[in-house]
């Protein structure tokens, strides 16, 4: 009976018992050797709790719960007779003895020891640090003291900037704090980013408002018993009531010097290819690891020390010396994360300082997005780069890097945006690589392990590829190529790769929308009775509702039992619980008594006023049970629901054309008015914004909604499928030269086209990138009729037009519906926890959460 411990319960040390559980003869450990038992496997956690995805950890933040990040519960252990135990810690090793002391005092002897301590934070012995309001970022306890201290605090300023500071930025700024990040270096992410990126990730952080002070030193934290603020070396003071440090790790080899392993100068337990240290019978596994003077900070290393560690203490167990030769020679570092919902990623080697290359760097400053390749100098293989703002090309570039495969002879066009139309050149380009390309770094999944499980295991979705091949569970940054290989793999077999609605419908949306419209459904109890299976879910209730509408152009609020509190109550809920309400303006155009009549309302209300981007007037604040009356006072002074709320048009963006403008050529206004009278109300798989400008100088940003009309002197030009957001797009020409009327009727066209066609929740942007021919095949649907349906498209849109009804209006008009508007169902009180205070500009906001 072999006897192992393992020190550390974090991911790797977990990681290490399922791994060692997979060999062959030890699946199920039984710790008696008449029940067939070869090994008792104890584990010690100095953490209350079994082992948790640290990598997700700032998900708590945003409701995961601690339960949500167990990598298994307690109950896995226990049924696979591993003793764990949690909340110990231990103090000492004998090694001549092979006895390892806990903190009680109780000893344990072991056979093979594997320390899978991990590392902790980094804190610099900066006067003051040791005063209440300082919190360093590591565990589910640390999180825990965040929250509760965030409650009352203001201004939060982390300290590093490196990946975890900015994850511990971005719960500062979920707690709703003013945020800083505070440092050392001249740029952020030094490890990962040359300055170039550094800067561009570090413009899209201050948008986002979070501060970043660079090139930092913290001398001393003021404060008497809690922080008030941070003193610099340069005598600079940045006041905070919050600090949380994230300043790098140091590796928690404490045990192994007090056992006389041997440790690195800088720290860390030195361990050879196949993870011994000094001592044969004691290994070292993740961040407590030293191997070639590397510290490796990432799960994916951490993860493939646990796997070769596991095949030789499996040895040991089985008397079987054939280890397969597998060692550990270091590992690629490379990484994609969204820092804030900002795609930032660097693979191979990113700057290339001692290696011959040449670099190719495309920049976007508008759409902040900066991509850096470096090659090789005769440009045939791909050495290494940064993405920062747009990553999608992430996984094939790195595979492309790992895997010596020749570059392409521009390889320049890597870089670029993708070509519309051109959607599928990542998945193809992925059935390129090699069988042993290394498709999920975290697992050691390979491309033929996936491919295979798909073949021979007949899996036929992501989800199964998953729980088969483990593949996708660690980081979860391969999972678009898992879908790649999963499409691409069933159709080589040559099986129909349709992307169903969910599991309640085999139908596609599009093939939803036409049984629908053919059959005459109304409600989602008659949908899914005839064409799907059990009580839907979350996919499909808001998908089929939308198809609901856009065909039949019903109130949406008559399938409130599917719809998400925006549609069920038409209108935006808001952080704090309130409401917001968005009428319509037309074209932005609105008279000097409406005006008079939203000031008067919002008076009356005591709503916050906000002019939004889309040229309207937003009302914040309001109570549920307040709409309706609200509304009924707009709809009397002659405004109607904007559909803010809703999948269907916003707005129609319009600058003020030749009326008023020297430089205008054409009537922009009374287009962009007539263009949104017509179009309001169309329901859509996603929201729809226009815009119209009079002339050339495009002051309504017509080329980044998702149609697009810009004046000409001999018409008009029309342009479709571009958006804003996170990832800004450029709307295409469409026509050009056109007159009003064919512009409408291209666009009636192009609208009902794409509400026919796309993916639920898929722009128009989105959605011209993956239709195939791209914009040539949009151009002969709209304007050459290649589908003989463009008259279809016209009497459909028509419908829609002529059967416009305000939502507002009818539900003011419904004492049914009217009567829903409360916050609980079953007394007419309101909710006593809302809560405003003053926002120091005259008006108000939300109390902190």
């Amino acid at each position: 009976m072999t006897n192992i411990v393992v020190v550390g319960n974090g991911m790797v040390g977990y990681k290490f018992c399922e791994k060692l559980l997979t060999r062959p003869g030890l699946a199920k450990n039984n710790a008696s050797e008449t029940d067939g038992g070869r090994f008792i496997l104890t584990v010690f956690g100095e953490e209350p709790r079994p082992a948790y995805d640290r990598v997700h950890l700032s998900a708590y933040f945003s409701g995961t719960s601690a339960d949500d990040l167990a990598m298994a519960p307690a109950e896995w252990y226990a049924d696979n007779g591993i003793n764990l135990r949690t909340s110990e810690c231990i103090t000492h090793i004998d090694r001549d003895a092979r006895i390892i002391t806990t903190h009680t005092g109780e000893t344990v002897s072991y056979d093979i020891l594997v320390l899978a301590t991990g590392s902790a934070p980094f804190v610099p012995p900066v006067p003051g640090v040791q005063k209440d309001g300082i919190f360093v970022y590591r565990t589910i306890e640390d999180l825990e003291a965040i929250t509760a201290w965030g409650d009352q605090a203001t201004k939060a300023v982390v300290i590093g900037g490196g990946l975890l500071g900015l994850e511990a930025a971005k719960a500062a700024m979920d707690m709703g704090l003013e945020t800083h990040v505070v440092e050392f270096a001249p740029r952020l992410m030094p490890r990962q980013l040359d300055t170039a990126g550094a800067d561009m990730l570090r413009q899209k952080m201050e948008a986002l408002g979070i501060r970043i002070h660079l090139s930092k030193s913290t001398v001393e934290f003021e404060g008497y018993n809690r922080v008030t603020g941070l003193r610099f070396a340069d005598d600079t003071l940045l006041e905070a009531d919050m600090v949380i440090i994230s300043a790098g790790i140091k590796p928690r080899d404490e045990l192994a010097r007090q056992a006389g392993l041997e440790v690195g100068p800088r720290g860390g337990i030195v361990v050879n290819d196949l993870l011994q240290t000094s001592d044969p019978s004691i290994f070292a596994i993740g961040e407590c690891a030293l191997h070639g003077s590397m510290i490796y900070g990432l799960v994916a290393p951490g993860y493939e020390m646990a796997d070769i560690v596991a095949t030789e203490v499996a040895s040991v167990i089985t008397a079987n010396d054939a280890t397969g030769g597998k060692t550990f020679t270091g590992f690629d570092m490379s990484t994609k994360l969204k820092l804030i919902g900002v795609d930032v990623a660097s693979f191979g080697e990113p700057f290339c300082e001692q290696i011959p290359h040449r670099t190719l760097v495309y920049e976007d400053k508008l759409a902040g997005v900066y991509k850096r390749l470096n090659i090789t100098e005769d440009g045939k293989h791909l050495l290494g780069g940064i993405l920062v703002g747009e990553a999608e090309s992430y996984n094939i570039l790195l595979q492309t890097s790992k895997n010596r495969i020749v570059l392409p002879p521009t390889p320049e066009d890597l870089l670029l945006p993708p070509r519309k139309g051109d959607a599928a050149s990542t998945s193809s380009g992925v059935m390129s690589l090699p069988n042993e390309a290394l498709i999920c770094s975290c697992e050691g999944i390979s491309k033929g392990d996936i491919c295979s499980a798909v073949t021979d295991k007949e899996l036929s979705d992501v989800a199964a590829i998953k729980k088969c091949t483990k593949a996708g569970t660690g980081c979860g940054g391969c999972v678009p190529m898992l879908n790649d290989l999963l499409t691409e793999t069933l159709k080589a077999q040559g099986k129909i790769v349709r992307k169903v609605l969910c599991e309640h419908f085999d139908h596609t949306r599009q093939e939803l929308y036409d049984l629908i419209r053919i059959n005459g459904e109304t409600t989602y109890s008659d949908v899914i009775r005839r064409y799907g299976k059990g009580h839907g879910c979350e996919v499909c209730k808001p998908a089929v509702a939308s198809i609901l509408a856009s065909v039949h152009n019903q109130l949406i609020a008559q399938q409130a039992v599917i719809q998400d509190t925006n549609d069920r109550y038409l209108a935006n809920i808001q952080r704090g619980g309130t409401y917001s309400v968005v009428p319509r303006v037309a074209g932005g155009e609105i008279t000097a008594e409406k005006l008079i009549a939203l000031g008067v309302v919002a008076k009356k209300y005591d709503l916050y006023c906000k002019i939004t981007g889309g040229q309207r007037i937003d009302l914040f604040g309001a109570r549920v049970d307040q709409l309706p009356y609200i509304w009924e006072e707009l709809i009397e002074a002659g405004f109607e629901s904007g559909h803010a709320y809703g999948k269907a048009l916003r707005t129609v963006k319009s600058c003020v054309g030749f009326t008023w403008c020297r430089f205008g050529v054409q009537d922009s206004v009374g287009f962009a008015v007539e263009v949104e009278e017509r179009y309001k109300g169309l329901r859509a798989p996603h929201k729809l914004k226009g815009g119209v400008s009079g002339c050339v100088r495009e002051c309504a940003e017509a080329q980044g909604k998702d149609f697009g009309i810009i004046a000409t002197e001999k018409g008009w030009n029309l342009y479709v499928c571009g958006n804003g957001g996170a990832k800004p797009q450029h709307a295409q020409l469409l026509a050009s030269d056109i007159d009003r009327e064919t512009c409408v009727r291209y666009l009636d066209r192009f609208l009902m086209f794409y509400v026919k066609t796309a993916e639920p929740l898929t722009r128009t942007a989105t959605w011209l990138n993956k239709l195939e021919g791209g914009m040539d095949y949009l151009k002969s649907v709209v304007i050459d009729d290649v589908l003989g349906l463009n008259a279809q498209f016209e009497a459909e849109m028509e419908h829609i037009v002529q059967t416009y009804q305000c939502e507002w209006k009818s539900v003011v008009e419904n004492e049914d519906l009217r009567n829903q508007y409360r916050h609980f169902v079953n007394v007419d009180e309101v909710d006593s926890t809302l809560a405003f205070v003053p926002d120091g500009r005259g008006q108000k906001r939300p109390v902190d959460w």
